[in-house]
């Protein structure tokens, strides 16, 4: 007999999961540094968001802002070649976090509201959507690539992320993180 399949996207109906990538310099240093800096800023980002939307009081938090009922899988670092765009770009640094423990129902407002989250902790990291080239270089790519089973064809936001299969730099990591969580070392 076959064993269960443990740990597979059909599982994730409750998660929520944030694609990061960079290959360019930015005001944090390399993308490994950049990478290493916004990890702690992104859990307390996705702490705010899950204390302004399901009203937790302080108590529930912790130091970094991340909710304590909150599970972040955090996938290792992959160095891979860039996809689409200019061909001398350099090779992207990548890693996926995957969040479980969700409690509020997926809905377009509260996903808008956690991407222009993720858009100003980009632009705080030196990323400029209006001056850059589509899949070119970038200091910091935070994509929101599904949560749950919430289907949205917005003009800023489709979920799931519409090439998130297509994609074995967002695919590997991810598939990492739901099997465990990875500590990045500098």
């Amino acid at each position: 007999m076959t064993p269960p399949v443990r740990n597979s996207l059909a599982d994730q109906t409750h998660s929520l999961a944030v694609a990061l990538g960079a290959n360019q310099a930015g005001p944090a240093g390399s993308p490994l540094q950049t990478l290493t800096a916004v990890r702690p800023l992104l859990e307390g980002v996705l702490g705010s968001w899950v204390q302004s939307m399901q009203g937790r009081n302080p108590g529930t938090m912790t130091p970094n802002g991340a909710s304590s009922a909150l599970a972040l899988s955090w996938s290792p670092l992959q160095q891979t070649d860039p996809v689409g765009g200019p061909r001398d770009q350099p090779s992207y640094l990548n890693a996926v976090l995957l969040v479980k423990g969700l409690e509020a129902k997926p809905e377009l407002a509260a996903a808008l509201h956690l991407l222009d989250a993720l858009q100003q902790l980009e632009q705080s990291f030196g990323r400029n959507r209006s001056q850059e080239e589509r899949w070119g270089p970038r200091p910091l790519d935070l994509d929101l690539l599904f949560w749950g089973e919430l289907r949205v064809d917005h003009p800023r936001l489709t979920l799931p992320h519409p090439r998130l299969h297509l994609r074995c730099f967002v695919m590997e990591p991810l598939l990492a993180a739901m099997q465990a969580s990875t500590p990045w070392r500098s």
